[in-house]
């Protein structure tokens, strides 16, 4: 019986033993030094951390402790928030270590154009920033955050790496510190890891294909064919038919990729691409001015068919280069941008390469039938001019 009774015992410690470390593990059950205390935490998924805030709607500024347990005093930690895309580059970023001499050291450090990772301001105000290595192995960092609307809700990213020679050294891409981004809302506490592919980065890749193809590709392409096609002979009317058929289909995707572009925005409240959002809203309504147009255009023996062709020209030379500049604007907001942006530097390319030999082209036809017909006024003057002559005589 005592045998059974010691036996149930050991069972009951070992299930607390496994019970209790996992408990501990979770943000809300942690404790920190000087009476501080948050309302808010999460367990971050990636590289052991947490982190926990109170919000202050009145004056909207947070509280944070960003927590990385079982730190290494060798290592640095770093919490930062990125309003534009979910990585490191480009963050606004909280940084500490430990000092040679013991001490912890805290700053900010804006990682845009700053890869070594020294001190500078934020593109918020960060009143006040410390750190702390705690006997347990916690290294935090202590600060408070001046918010703005599109910081309430944006990405956040953050990272370990080793101290090279007193400064913070370049971290691993890879495992735990390749995934360690997400999401975070201050007001509703929140926090998603968007490591993998989330639906709203598959609704950017959305908006940004349909765009790429509708007003970076179909356009240029509707542009070269008007251009270029007419001078032969042979292309006839097809070469119109060509243009509109590409200039109607690159509106109509367009449009698509248009609503998308409304839709994520209403998706994410607080998250503002300024430049890119601007410069898609006047594109939509230049690309639609262009559309109208042909609604009122004049036939070629017109008097104001002229003006019309200058105003037609103008307008859709204007919308595929502010196209091809907000595409790249695009990419720069998109997670896996550098792929997408590679490859429509391509086409680009290519496009490029089929414009100069088609404009090298038609200018050689255009000068040889100018000569021709040249040639051919001569001739005929010197016909008649021998005929006059031969009447004369």
């Amino acid at each position: 019986m005592d045998k059974s009774l010691t036996t149930l015992l050991l069972s009951c410690t070992l299930l607390i033993s496994l019970c209790v470390p996992s408990l501990a593990q979770t943000c809300g059950n942690y404790t920190f030094s000087g009476n501080r205390s948050f309302s808010t935490c999460n367990d971050l998924p990636q590289l052991s951390c947490s982190l926990h805030w109170n919000y202050h709607p009145l004056n909207m500024t947070a509280d944070i402790a960003f927590r990385k347990s079982g730190a290494s005093t060798s290592n640095w930690i770093s919490w930062s928030l990125n309003p534009r895309r979910a990585r490191m580059a480009g963050s606004q970023a909280l940084v500490a270590y430990q000092k040679s001499d013991g001490s912890m050291y805290a700053y900010t450090t804006p990682l845009d154009g700053n890869p070594n990772m020294q001190p500078g301001g934020l593109s918020f105000d960060v009143p006040r920033i410390t750190a702390e290595y705690s006997s347990d192995g916690n290294m935090i960092i202590f600060a408070t955050l001046q918010l703005s609307d599109i910081l309430i809700s944006t990405n956040q990213v953050w990272q370990e790496g080793p101290m090279k020679g007193g400064n913070p050294g370049t971290h691993s891409f890879s495992g735990q510190n390749g995934k360690s981004v997400g999401t975070v809302n201050f007001v509703n506490g929140s926090v998603l890891s968007t490591s993998g592919t989330s639906s709203k980065t598959k609704k950017k890749n959305v908006h940004g294909v349909l765009n790429a193809v509708s007003w970076g590709i179909l356009m240029p392409v509707g542009i070269i064919i008007a251009r270029y096609l007419k001078v032969f002979k042979s292309a006839g009317p097809a070469w119109f038919y060509l243009h509109a058929i590409c200039q109607s289909s690159g509106y109509a995707v367009g449009v698509a990729g248009w609503a998308t572009g409304i839709k994520l925005g209403s998706d994410s409240p607080g998250i503002t691409y300024g430049t890119h959002r601007n410069l898609g809203i006047i594109i939509f309504f230049l690309g639609t001015l262009q559309v109208l147009a042909l609604l009122l255009r004049p036939k070629p023996d017109h008097k104001y068919r002229r003006y019309w062709n200058i105003y037609h020209h103008a307008v859709g030379y204007t919308t595929v280069v502010l196209s091809i500049g907000n595409i790249f604007e695009g990419f720069d907001i998109l997670e896996s941008g550098n792929n997408w942006k590679t490859a429509y530097i391509g086409v680009l390319v290519f496009l490029g390469v089929v414009a100069a030999v088609m404009e090298a082209l038609t200018w050689f036809i255009v000068i040889k039938r100018k000569k021709t017909a040249s040639s051919a006024k001569h001739a005929n003057g010197e016909n008649i001019y021998g005929s006059r002559e031969q009447q004369t005589v």
